[in-house]
């Protein structure tokens, strides 16, 4: 068990560096000059190369990732020259001729654009996130078992036909076109009826300045995340109590008289949910890192949404930063649901 669980964790710290790798490599490697972007078409060559020089854009593509690996893993030799200007502190475990291995925290540096701490920038919009997947992910669950079990219940019923349908569309139509339908119904033409508002965050700020929950723009964000992980759920819900319902159990229970809605609710979709489980936590995972453009859609101020502003904006570190909370987290649910597997069955290596 412990060394199935550190070859986890260790894979997965693999998969991380490569995911930076890569997209680092990509993100360096671009035409775009953020150092343009900063000051403008018009600054001096002397002025850019000035600040090419400050934020390492000068250094050839292998140093700059080594450099940002460096700074983002927790335990990293560091440069004595690079380290005494540094603007973060550590523990020095060992001293070398021209360098040192320390223990810090990771650093996801400064972004290039307002030259706030890319961890704040994160930090401070994840919560929006996290509320809109997990409010995305309840819908969808509910939603899902009710449809699922209607359908199960009424096979090969035009109810039956009808939930499939929808399920299949939903789950062919991308999140951003929902979420771009929605907006224009529900927050436009319908707005005298709905009170929606078509953009605005969960943390919004009065007239006077005050900051307050607007739960009624999570809504619509909401309802455009959760329609393919419905369609998911429904399908993956109604195969599961069909074949629930072949069981030799249930029929016995049949057989005894047993009311319909008893044997639905304490048989039936009890032991129908195991598959729709685990489907529920991958989906978690999928709506934390992929509320993107439906973030941008609703200017709903998440991580999505940070993060395309950097992207538009050429703010590497936030785009970096970003990239990495989110496959982070992905890697995280993936190794904790794991876990969870192994503990509730053993016979799982």
């Amino acid at each position: 068990m412990f060394s199935n669980s550190v070859k986890t964790i260790t894979s997965s710290m693999v998969v991380l560096t490569m995911v930076v790798v890569l997209i680092t490599s990509i993100i360096y490697s671009s035409p775009v000059d953020p150092t343009r972007l900063t000051f403008g078409q018009r600054m001096d060559e002397e002025t850019v190369l000035l600040k090419k020089r400050q934020l390492g854009l000068d250094l050839p593509l292998k140093e700059q990732i080594i450099l940002y690996l460096a700074d983002i893993s927790p335990v990293a030799f560091i440069n004595n020259q690079r380290w005494e200007q540094l603007p973060y502190s550590g523990i020095v475990l060992m001293r070398f001729a021209k360098s040192n291995l320390v223990v810090k925290w990771p650093y996801l540096r400064e972004s290039f654009q307002t030259g706030r701490s890319v961890s704040t920038i994160l930090f401070s919009a994840l919560p929006n996130t996290l509320f809109l997947a997990l409010f995305s992910i309840i819908i969808a669950a509910f939603q899902g078992i009710v449809l699922g079990t209607l359908a199960s219940l009424n096979r090969g019923s035009y109810w039956d036909d009808f939930i499939l349908g929808f399920s299949t569309l939903g789950y062919s139509v991308p999140s951003y076109v929902s979420a771009m339908a929605f907006a224009l119904l529900f927050a436009f033409y319908w707005r005298d009826v709905t009170g929606l508002n078509l953009q605005g965050s969960l943390w919004e700020l009065d007239d006077f300045g005050n900051e307050i929950v607007v739960w009624k723009n999570i809504l619509l964000p909401c309802l455009a995340l959760s329609i393919r992980p419905v369609a998911v759920i429904t399908q993956l819900m109604r195969n599961s109590m069909n074949e629930v319902g072949e069981k030799p159990f249930i029929k016995a229970l049949r057989a005894k008289g047993i009311s319909r809605f008893t044997l639905t609710t304490r048989h039936l979709v009890r032991n129908a949910l195991n598959p729709v489980v685990t489907a529920l936590s991958g989906w978690f995972a999928s709506l934390l890192t992929g509320a993107f453009f439906v973030e941008y859609v609703f200017s709903y101020k998440g991580l999505g949404y940070t993060t395309i502003n950097a992207l538009l904006n050429f703010d590497i570190p936030v785009v970096l930063g970003a990239i990495l909370l989110s496959a982070s987290f992905f890697i995280l649910i993936n190794i904790t649901i794991d876990f969870i597997y192994k503990f509730l069955d053993p016979r799982i290596v």
